[in-house]
């Protein structure tokens, strides 16, 4: 029981009470910084200073709590500072991470809420922090980048414009008209409602292709609205080339053996009369 009764329940129950003091503190500073800065900042800075805001005040309290438990101050810095180059040495690659989030938030090259690709990975990005950035795939997967990797890696940021083009690629047959087909195309972008009238659309012929004459149909459209436009233009244009009777080609491949290769007949047999049902017999006469 001595044990018990040395120990300064008074400083320990206040120590406490200044660490849960500190995490209230800190979760309603976080709020506020969030409220306010939301309506003048992008998301991406709002999150990243709500979290320093939050870390910062409850530190404070933490080194409070910790001297109002009879721990003397310098003894704490000290072991802090030691802990501190240990988990330098140990973490490398974290820490790596965190300069790279600072660079990334200076840049600001995507922001929470935009759709980016990285190394073939497309996603929404639903959250930055210091070691990482979190995406959402399309078919809802969960991926976790390292800052390190985006500084290293080129970003494609698919939400950056308010406006995308589209290029889709058409092939016609040689016999057909390509200015009849470029107007054709033409209208169709006028008259489709996702089709922006600034920039124009336009049609360029590309290549004379092994089977089709080689046509490239750009548009513009909202960046929201890619998805939709590019497979209703698809529908509307194989429709319109359709009416209008032009020839959409597909390869063609022909067999040949060389002039020294002899023909070969091939001859059907009728099956024998029978109350069971026999395949064609195929034979190859020499």
């Amino acid at each position: 029981m001595s044990v018990f009764t040395d120990i300064a329940w008074g400083q320990w129950v206040s120590a406490g009470f200044l660490l849960a003091l500190g995490a209230f503190l800190a979760s309603v500073a976080g709020r506020s910084v969030t409220n306010v800065m939301l309506k003048r900042s992008s998301r991406h800075h709002t999150v990243m200073v709500r979290r320093l805001v939050f870390y910062a005040i409850f530190l404070l309290f933490g080194v409070a709590a910790l001297r109002e438990a009879g721990f003397s101050l310098d003894v704490v810095l000290g072991a802090a500072g030691i802990l501190t180059v240990a988990i330098g040495f140990a973490s490398q690659t974290s820490a790596s991470n965190m300069i790279s989030g600072l660079f990334l938030l200076v840049e600001k090259p995507f922001e929470i809420g935009d759709f980016i690709e990285v190394e073939s990975i497309m996603g929404e990005v639903v959250g930055i922090d210091m070691l990482s950035v979190k995406l959402r795939t399309r078919d809802n997967l969960y991926v976790r980048i390292p800052n390190e990797t985006l500084i290293k890696t080129p970003v494609v940021n698919r939400s950056r414009f308010p406006v995308r083009r589209i290029d889709l690629k058409v092939g016609i047959a040689y016999a057909e008209d390509a200015e009849k087909v470029e107007g054709l195309l033409l209208e169709l972008a006028k008259k489709n409602p996702l089709c922006l009238e600034e920039p124009k659309a336009f049609v360029l012929v590309t290549a004379f292709g092994p089977s089709s004459v080689d046509l490239q149909f750009s548009f513009w459209v909202p960046k929201n609205k890619v998805l939709e436009g590019k497979s209703g233009m698809l529908v509307a244009t194989k429709k319109a080339l359709d009416r209008a009777g032009i020839e959409i080609p597909f390869p063609h491949t022909s067999i040949y053996a060389g002039s020294h290769s002899e023909p070969f007949r091939v001859q059907l047999l009728a099956p024998e009369k029978s109350t069971e049902k026999e395949p064609l017999d195929v034979e190859k006469n020499d």
